[in-house]
């Protein structure tokens, strides 16, 4: 398919995914069986039109643009969770529904408009991403911003050094960043314990994308958090390990075949089913 043939193509799906914007946002509404207040309602409803816009964008717009757009709008949704006292898996929710829902879109559309199926795959590939990029920075930004609001500076600083954060009752994210140390290690290691087991966690999900070097002193710890939460009967699945991390856990001999590892947190979480 021409590129320029392409593109047109994909203008007309975002076209038509913004056309039933309105529509979509109201699926949601009714498939949410929670009891809102009418303002906190009319609020979700605005925000949910707006990230319906963002993902209709991302189909033909450069992926840079939405990533920029996501990080922002993610800031604006964990703002209003806190303000309004609504738990993070609400706005996890409303990602993972209009994945769905506009998943299906795109799909109908490639088979109408005769899409290759590297073509769809690639589409759909960069929808995905997207997607992951959402449940990315919700996650973040939640941890950050609700630590920040609830604790001392001292125990925000801990808390924003090893933050968990309970996605649904079962789920809880340990989105690691930066560098770690010993120290944080080790720090690791008790707050995965203490707040998986009193959380009383069925999965615990430590995301990996934003830790730069893995060594096998780190390696090691990770394995033993594993293996440790294995022991109160928490199963525990790797994500965002980036190519270069892989290829450098393999060569210092790290072994995989017992450890559920996925590319991404939308994927780990999306094969949870639950």
């Amino acid at each position: 398919m021409e590129t320029i043939h392409l593109k047109a193509q994909l203008e007309k799906i975002t076209d038509h995914v913004l056309s039933k914007k309105e529509e979509l946002a109201e699926q949601r509404h009714v498939a949410d069986e929670r009891d809102y207040s009418v303002k906190i309602d009319e609020i979700l409803t605005t925000w949910r039109e707006h990230l319906i816009e963002i993902y209709a964008d991302s189909i033909s717009i450069e992926l840079d643009e939405t990533y920029l757009r996501l990080k922002d709008w993610g800031e604006g949704v964990v703002h209003l969770l806190i303000d309004l006292n609504l738990p993070l898996d609400i706005a996890i929710e409303e990602v993972r529904f209009y994945r769905n829902t506009i998943g299906v879109i795109i799909k109908d559309k490639a088979i109408k408009h005769n899409f290759t199926i590297d073509t769809f795959y690639e589409v759909l590939s960069r929808f995905d991403s997207v997607v992951d990029k959402a449940v990315h920075w919700l996650s973040l930004s939640y941890s950050s911003n609700h630590s920040s609001t609830i604790h001392t500076a001292e125990e925000s600083l801990y808390e924003l050094s090893i933050p968990i954060v309970r996605v649904t009752e079962e789920i809880g994210v340990l989105p690691l960043v930066g560098n770690i140390d010993t120290k944080r290690a080790q720090q690791l290691m008790d707050k995965a314990l203490t707040e998986g087991t009193d959380l009383n966690l069925q999965y615990m999900i430590i995301d990996l994308s934003g830790v730069p070097i893995i060594d096998t002193m780190v390696a090691d710890q990770i394995f033993k958090v594993i293996s440790s939460l294995k022991l109160v009967s928490i199963e525990t699945k790797l994500t965002g390990i980036r190519p270069e991390i892989a290829q450098t856990m393999v060569n210092i001999g790290i072994d995989f075949k017992n450890v559920f590892t996925f590319s991404s947190l939308h994927q780990a979480i999306k094969s949870l089913n639950i």
